[in-house]
């Protein structure tokens, strides 16, 4: 949301949550002058349209493609107890890494291992990473489960990405043939105006 600049200070980034259109954006119901600051009045912030009612409301919201994207990882232990290993890319701007969670891991999580991969242009970009030790493995999207192209038997991929685009994707055990425990819906970010 936008910043008050005429207060001082931190205070421009600390004016009550705005939950709804009520008065006072439903932070309080005392009247207005009695709250430390005040609630924001611009035209496009403005609590009646940008409060956590309406977001929650949309499909397609900031609210909600944050609530979906938490949800996937915490199905997915790799990204808070994995490995960090970079991988390097064949294009500048592109970022790719690998959280791996091995069997052996101290929280008794199943092993896993997720494949990082950021488009950081404002371009598409087609990239090819060398990921040997993963040759001829499947690969699923862990938002929605779909298969995806697999390893090369020479441990490259090439993947496309569109602008600041990204993809987290699990790399399927050897031998493995079911699909993903993982399925949700892949979360949608639509930004009006």
């Amino acid at each position: 949301m936008g910043d008050n600049i005429w207060l001082d200070d931190r205070d421009a980034v600390r004016t009550p949550m705005q939950w709804n259109p009520d008065r006072n954006a439903g932070f309080s119901n005392a009247d207005p002058g009695k709250l430390y600051l005040p609630v924001i009045q611009s035209l496009v912030y403005n609590y009646s349209m940008a409060n956590v009612e309406a977001e929650a409301a949309h499909s397609g919201s900031l609210l909600r493609w944050t609530r979906q994207i938490l949800s996937v990882r915490r199905n997915h232990p790799a990204f808070g107890l994995g490995d960090f290993k970079h991988v390097p890319a064949d294009h500048e701007v592109v970022l790719a890494y690998m959280r791996d969670l091995r069997e052996d891991n101290p929280e008794g999580e199943d092993a896993e291992s997720i494949l990082c991969v950021f488009n950081l242009s404002q371009h598409p970009v087609a990239t090819t990473l060398d990921i040997p030790e993963y040759a001829g493995r499947g690969l699923r999207d862990v938002f929605g489960g779909q298969p995806f192209p697999g390893i090369g038997a020479d441990g490259s991929l090439t993947l496309t990405l569109g602008s600041h685009d990204f993809f987290w994707l699990r790399i399927r055990s050897t031998g493995s043939t079911g699909s993903s425990p993982y399925t949700q819906a892949i979360p949608v970010l639509s930004i009006e105006g």
